[in-house]
């Protein structure tokens, strides 16, 4: 009997226990004030929007209270000059990890707002600011606005990374397999040479796998800007697809031949289209049979409706002695129409057949090719 009658305590204390610490561990919400008063910057103050790195705008506002005095969080909210923050463009966590009653927001980021909310390089442009207090779920937001007159950059902030995504583009929609594009000299331009289908629409985002920011190229196919709009091309082909941040500038123009030159015979090879800017020939036999036996070659590309050469950082080459490497990196001539200048010579003149290889990929640091043999 005393044995249960020790086994019956032991129980209740348990239930106790686990009672008490059930209750203790319930959420309960803590409520905030509202901010009644913002600081800084004053009403309707002028910024011209400059394009250094630290340039930036202070913003601060009166302290909000907690009803259990703890520690309450911040965020700028902004919206266009009509909006009623419903659907914010742009959220700013305050300074301190979202505790201080101040936040530093750059000029760059201002711009990238500014662009939010449709305005163009150098257009003047007017947003919206107010505060958000929170504290867990609680959410309040000041019913204090200020406006801010700003004058936006030349160009756009250039993100450190770019994909291209959409249902026009080899990857489709899936954010997975968007491609990336390639960062060139200088950060503020990138390239990609890619297929894209006629109808369908196709961005660039900042990242794979949470995008904080989208571009898409405007109907004329010259000029970005940052929205989700998406760009189309009015015929399925192969593309290169350059964006120059710092000029809010695209060109958009369609590849319709690659061929590989051999100088003094002046034969050509058609090379066809891999995918991820790769193109191949195979079963290519080489000429050495001409001049005696010249094996100099380049490459025609037909871009934009233009032959522009495909040829070597050298005017004048002797033969590599490897197969891969810098020797045969790709620099565009536009204007050269001379038969011979920059052009590469081969690896090998034993060979009987090859494969050429071109590698315009954003995988491949340089444009480059390759005689598979």
């Amino acid at each position: 009997m005393k044995t249960n009658i020790i086994k019956a305590s032991l129980s209740i204390l348990v239930l106790f226990a686990f009672t008490g610490c059930k209750k203790d561990k319930e959420f309960k919400q803590v409520n905030v004030t509202e901010v009644s008063t913002l600081y800084a910057p004053d009403d309707a103050r002028n910024i011209v929007l400059q394009n250094s790195s630290t340039a930036s705008l202070f913003f601060e506002w009166e302290k909000s209270i907690a009803e259990d005095n703890g520690l309450v969080y911040y965020d700028v909210l902004f919206d266009k000059e009509d909006g009623d923050f419903s659907k914010p463009l742009y959220s700013v966590s305050a300074d301190n990890n979202g505790i201080s009653t101040s936040a530093s927001v750059t000029h760059k980021v201002l711009n990238r707002i500014g662009a939010l909310a449709g305005y163009k390089a150098t257009q003047e442009g007017v947003l919206k600011w107010t505060v958000v207090a929170s504290r867990g779920l609680v959410k309040v937001k000041s019913p204090q606005v200020r406006k801010i007159n700003i004058t936006m950059l030349s160009g756009i902030e250039a993100p450190v990374s770019l994909y291209l995504t959409g249902e026009a583009t080899e990857g489709g929609a899936d954010l997975s397999k968007a491609m990336a594009v390639k960062a060139l000299a200088g950060g503020n331009e990138f390239e990609i040479y890619t297929r894209l289908t006629a109808g369908k629409t196709y961005t660039f985002v900042d990242s794979k796998t949470k995008v904080s920011r989208t571009f898409s190229v405007d109907a004329g196919g010259t000029t970005f800007k940052e929205n989700a709009t998406g760009g189309t091309v009015q015929k399925d082909g192969i593309y290169r697809v350059k964006l120059d941040f710092s000029a809010s500038s695209v060109t958009v123009n369609e590849i319709t031949k690659l061929d590989f030159f051999m100088c003094t015979p002046q034969k050509r090879n058609t090379l066809t289209y891999q995918g991820a800017g790769i193109w191949r020939v195979d079963n290519v036999v080489p000429d050495f049979t001409t001049n005696f036996g010249d094996d100099r070659y380049f490459f025609w590309m037909t871009i934009g409706g233009t032959e522009q050469k495909l040829g070597s950082v050298n005017k004048d080459n002797q033969p590599p002695s490897v197969k891969t490497g810098a020797y045969f990196n790709l620099v565009f001539y536009p204007t050269d129409k001379n038969q011979w200048d920059y052009s590469f010579k081969f690896p090998n003149r034993n060979i009987k057949t090859c494969s050429i290889i071109v590698n315009m990929s954003s995988d491949s640091e340089k444009n480059t090719h390759e005689i598979v043999f």
